[in-house]
């Protein structure tokens, strides 16, 4: 297992490769409403430069082997809307993490995220041969909670203490999982939410 950069497209969020020209759209999207990084370890970049200095963090980690960044982009428009990744790559455990996820606000609850949530775990699971994909996210944070237990994963348990987030808040960490034995399941789950009503 193998993760590398790699276009994933649906019906209304493509996945691509995240690039430096991405940031004057993802700067627009974060500034309609900054405070969806509310659970974000670093406040939101209040400028462009500021954008910038963050997709460069994330291309680093990428080109590190630590991670795998995607610009979700509006299949309708062809604008990035927010970004997703594939972290804490554990290749010789045949293990992954999907985090460091974030949408602007107007495309919230719209189902992009939930089609790019299917995106990386079909894809992790049926091209990559991954046997666990795990989710984690901040204990105080319900919406996330709700939204990756909509998408069929388990609750595994919560990591106590487990980082201290940018206003020195020690966090607990929600860690949730899909392993390759249930994502047959929850790929007809996925596949019935995302159907067209």
């Amino acid at each position: 297992m193998d993760p590398r950069p790699v276009t994933l497209s649906g019906r209304l969020v493509r996945l691509e490769p995240l690039t430096p020209a991405h940031v004057p759209e993802l700067f627009d999207a974060l500034s309609l409403d900054p405070t969806i990084w509310r659970w974000w370890l670093v406040p939101p970049p209040p400028t462009l430069d500021g954008m910038a200095t963050v997709v460069r963090a994330e291309l680093d980690a990428v080109a590190a082997g630590d991670a795998v960044a995607f610009a979700q982009v509006e299949a309708a428009t062809g604008r990035a809307r927010g970004v997703t990744r594939y972290m804490d790559i554990r290749r010789a455990h045949r293990g992954l993490e999907v985090g460091g996820t974030w949408l602007g606000r107007p495309w919230q609850r719209g189902g992009m995220n939930t089609e790019a949530k299917y995106l990386l775990l079909r894809h992790a699971f049926e091209e990559l041969s991954a046997v666990r994909v795990q989710l984690k996210t901040d204990l105080r944070n319900t919406q996330s909670q709700a939204a990756i237990e909509r998408l069929g994963a388990v609750r595994e348990g919560v990591l106590r203490k487990h980082i201290i987030v940018r206003d020195g808040f020690v966090r607990d960490s929600v860690l949730y999982s899909v392993v390759a034995e249930e994502w047959p399941a929850v790929k007809t789950r996925l596949e019935a939410l995302m159907a067209p009503r």
